[in-house]
């Protein structure tokens, strides 16, 4: 059976002179959990683990897209889609998204996230044509109107991948991990660009039908960790490398909530990790909230929660209240 290990992070700042520095974030730990499938193991302190056993955890992440290390990144959504479950119709027009994305921009987005195919619950897949004809204008407008700010392209599709990157994209965002077209590996791969590997139990239209697993922790970890040899046989280069356990891709509540508990497990994979939470469904269902655009108070105590066991990415819908949050978190515990 394979063994993996979750640092156990902390940012008290009485840090024992044996803790080791979980890059780009205040965090430090000095024991691990050890994680194997089917046994329970006790914390046990780092000094007692060959180095390569924390190496993935504590290597320094490549730069990337001229965003600054020393802080997480914010990504705004923006959905070009007719059907988004949170904000679907709203910004269709090139005119009206570039627009929101300057806003967001404004409000302190590090990264513009852009989708032109609802990636819902029951969502239909939209042919290649169209999600170009959503997207790439959108994107054009940005480069135009001078903004300089990373833009990546949430696609499944290589033919809509090219053409965003063309127009001026920085990044890929697959939600399939590389497994909807395999023709995406290659252009991640020729164009250099970092590129975000997600986790997903099916595809939108069935993924949440009746989602199940064995350990889900331990299942979205394995796959990822699959899905990043793929990425690097392919000639993607590691430190482009970005996942995404997929919080509500293919799973229920108790799922999402203990992905949001072994967070840490998935620094093991040696790359940034990217939480997507902002809005879901089951923050409505446990808050008591049935409007996805009122879930911004829930989405930032997931997001915070994230932070503490050092996310890097945040992909989130209300960019001023998350950087308000960060910034005072930052402020805490810089």
């Amino acid at each position: 059976m394979a063994l993996f290990f979750r640092p156990i992070l902390e940012h008290d700042p009485y840090r024992p002179a044996s803790a080791l520095s979980l890059p780009g974030t205040p965090l430090w730990f000095d024991r691990v959990e050890p994680i194997e499938r089917g046994v329970r193991h006790s914390p046990v302190p780092v000094a007692d683990l060959p180095p390569q056993a924390v190496e993935p955890i504590i290597a320094p992440r490549a730069p990337l897209m001229g965003l600054p290390m020393d802080r997480p990144w914010l990504m705004g959504v923006l959905n070009v889609t007719p059907d988004s479950f949170s904000d679907g119709g709203k910004h269709n027009a090139p005119e009206d998204a570039a627009a929101r994305a300057r806003q967001m921009v404004a409000e302190g987005a590090d990264i513009l996230d852009i989708g032109g195919e609802s990636t819902r619950p029951g969502a239909e897949l939209v042919p290649v044509e169209e999600e170009i004809a959503r997207t790439v204008p959108v994107i054009r407008a940005l480069r135009a109107g001078g903004v300089t700010t990373p833009i990546s392209i949430d696609t499944r599709k290589a033919q809509v991948a090219r053409a965003a990157l063309e127009a001026g994209a920085s990044m890929l965002n697959d939600v399939s991990a590389l497994s909807f077209d395999p023709a995406m590996a290659d252009v991640a791969a020729s164009s250099g660009v970092p590129i975000c590997l997600m986790h997903a139990q099916g595809d939108p239209k069935t993924m949440q039908a009746a989602p199940t697993y064995d350990d889900v922790v331990l299942d979205v970890f394995e796959h990822l960790h699959a899905r990043i040899a793929v990425a690097r046989d392919a000639g993607i280069a590691p430190g482009n490398i970005i996942v995404d356990p997929g919080i509500g891709f293919g799973k229920t509540q108790e799922h999402n909530l203990a992905l949001m508990r072994g967070l840490g497990l998935f620094h093991s994979l040696g790359c940034r990790i990217l939480l997507g939470v902002s809005r879901k469904r089951f923050i409505g269902n446990i808050a008591g909230v049935d409007r996805a655009e009122d879930r911004a108070a829930g989405s930032v105590a997931l997001a915070l929660e994230g932070l503490r066991q050092g996310v890097q990415i945040i992909r989130a819908h209300d960019i001023e209240a998350h950087r308000q949050a960060f910034a005072l978190w930052r402020a805490v515990h810089v």
